[in-house]
């Protein structure tokens, strides 16, 4: 089943002369249990794509589907619920608030989708206790690692029943360990059967996708050799 279909979908800012095209066209489809890796320059539209299929921001055209459900026939509420329930989101800067501790933060959006406090935070150590940070969920974000507040974000967007998990730069402000560790816990969750689309500079850690699709000037192009010759789903190593 596909969890994730972009059709035809373009998007422009401004208009006349002076309209940037960010996506044109652009065809897309993830499944259950596929990791799919977006590459590309800066300003391919690696990041577009992500806000677009996210319901984060409306294409100029073309249609979305996230779980066979058109967008585009969704008012604003259900598309905020259809993110609470459906999409985990990681963003480069981990987006975690301070105020809050690691399971709080983790516990937050099943809180706001009207799921009782302690049994949201039961669920919340329960996910991090999956991704080896059980003795961390007590922890303040000022408290922990790069790399572990990396999988609190990563907790989160998995947290419920989610089931497309879209991340940019997981693992851009991460050394190699920490990154590879980072695309270890992605690749499980997917043979999990959860679907993930994965921005990513480094054509090594895109060897963990099952797909590499690779955008220039808004469009889907010719992958470069370097990733290109990539095993698709086999890790060049695994993380210490």
């Amino acid at each position: 089943m596909s969890l994730l279909e972009l059709h035809q979908v373009s998007k422009f800012y401004g208009e006349g002369e002076t309209a940037v095209r960010a996506l044109y066209e652009m065809d897309l489809s993830v499944d259950e249990g596929q990791f799919v890796a977006v590459m590309g320059p800066s300003g391919s539209g690696k990041s577009t794509l992500l806000t677009i299929a996210g319901s984060l921001e409306e294409p100029s055209s073309g249609e979305v589907y996230v779980g066979g459900a058109a967008l585009s026939r969704m008012g604003r509420n259900d598309k905020a619920r259809l993110r609470r329930r459906a999409i985990g989101y990681v963003f480069q800067d981990f987006n975690l608030l301070p105020g809050l501790s690691a399971a709080e933060n983790v516990a937050l959006p099943l809180e706001l989708d009207g799921v009782p406090s302690r049994r949201a935070l039961q669920i919340g150590c329960s996910t991090l206790e999956r991704l080896a940070l059980a003795d961390r969920a007590g922890h303040y974000p000022d408290q922990l690692s790069g790399g572990e507040r990396q999988r609190v974000a990563i907790a989160r967007a998995l947290v419920g029943e989610r089931r497309l998990l879209l991340a940019d730069e997981p693992s851009g402000a991460l050394d190699s360990r920490n990154g590879e560790a980072v695309m270890r816990i992605i690749f499980d969750a997917c043979r999990s059967g959860v679907g993930a689309v994965v921005v990513t500079h480094d054509p090594h850690l895109a060897s963990w996708a099952d797909r590499v699709v690779f955008l220039r000037d808004g469009r889907v192009a010719n992958a470069p050799d370097a990733v290109a010759g990539a095993s698709a789903g086999r890790p060049l190593a695994s993380p210490g």
